[in-house]
């Protein structure tokens, strides 16, 4: 909580950073409106030389302006319904090179100009063990957007390049675990990653079919090897499709998947689409889409399934690893 002092009489009033968030929401949707105390552009008039907007500038008043609604707003709400980003914070904004965690980084810019509360931000990237050309597009793309990116190398790609059983699980631990090594290293306690709406709603569905359990993606994590680092997801509730529409607006041109293990895959099983782990979740964007065209509810049903457990209509769960089962409450409930 933090406390501000108003002009008239000294009195303190107290908002809590949620608060703040919602407040500045509201200020962007009335500027977006034109309807704001303070508009903060105007349309061209006759005389005016030419607008020379940077590539950064343009694609930042496309978040302000012609996406301020499916992308900013939806941010901003994760952030609040989730409490994601507190006063004080320094967080790692992590980027692969690709579509996601690259607006990730242009949202919390934009977050941060909005002055509401202080936190700090370090745009933090690691190569695994890039191609050299891949490298060069995430400078190129950090350079073209204004994101002073802090790149680290780490060698994951060689060290699971012979794995045969589950190489895309064992890459993402070692790199989330030397992004968080590494944040710390810079005095953060949160890395921010940029997992969106249908990550979540895939992998509701990927246990499901193919691990037999119901699990999510949650929107923070407690790092268990990293005491007092937390993981936050802030582009939770954005939907793929907004980020998609965002890049093609701005002709923007990012890594699709920069492993050297799925390309190796591709190469070898063009139909394929890649690592087993990879295909699985790209079957499931189908069977979802498939699902849409019956039922256009179908996405938020799904987002809203792990949200809805009744524990007393389910035959076994676990709690803090502890497994627990419906008979051992069934008992008691018939005294």
């Amino acid at each position: 909580m933090a406390s501000f002092h108003g002009a008239g009489g000294g009195s303190t009033v107290t908002h809590s950073i949620q608060e703040r968030i919602l407040h500045s929401m509201r200020e962007d949707e009335m500027r977006t409106a034109g309807t704001g105390p303070a508009v903060l552009e105007r349309e061209a008039r006759p005389g005016d030389g030419p607008a020379a907007l940077s590539g950064a500038e343009k694609v930042e008043k496309s978040i302000q302006k012609t996406f301020h609604k499916a992308l900013f707003s939806r941010f901003t709400r994760a952030i609040n319904t989730y409490e994601l980003v507190e006063e004080g914070d320094k967080i790692a904004v992590c980027i692969s090179g690709g579509k996601d965690s690259m607006l990730l980084a242009k949202l919390f810019q934009e977050l941060e100009r909005h002055h509401k509360f202080p936190f700090e931000l370090v745009f933090l990237t690691m190569d695994p063990g890039y191609s050299p050309a891949n490298r060069q597009a995430i400078g190129d793309n950090a350079r073209l957007l204004d994101i002073p990116i802090t790149i680290f190398e780490a060698d994951i790609f060689d060290a699971v390049f012979t794995v045969e059983k589950s190489p895309c699980y064992l890459c993402a631990r070692m790199r989330r675990g030397y992004l968080y090594s590494k944040a710390r290293e810079l005095g953060c306690n949160k890395i921010a990653l940029g997992h969106h709406y249908d990550d979540v709603i895939e992998t509701i569905l990927m246990g499901m079919l193919y691990g037999g359990q119901v699990q999510t993606m949650m929107p923070k994590l407690h790092s268990t090897n990293f005491p007092g680092m937390e993981l936050i997801r802030p582009m939770y509730l954005i939907r793929e499709e907004d980020i998609k529409r965002w890049r093609d607006h701005n002709q923007l041109h990012f890594l699709q998947c920069a492993c050297r293990f799925t390309e190796n895959a591709q190469k070898e099983q063009p139909d394929r689409g890649g690592t087993g782990e990879t295909s699985k979740r790209q079957e499931i964007k189908h069977l979802i889409a498939e699902m849409k065209k019956v039922n256009p509810f179908v996405e938020s049903n799904i987002f809203k399934s792990v949200e809805n457990v009744n524990l007393d209509t389910v035959i076994a769960y676990k709690e803090k690893g502890e497994r627990h089962h419906f008979l051992e409450r069934y008992g008691a409930g018939s005294r």
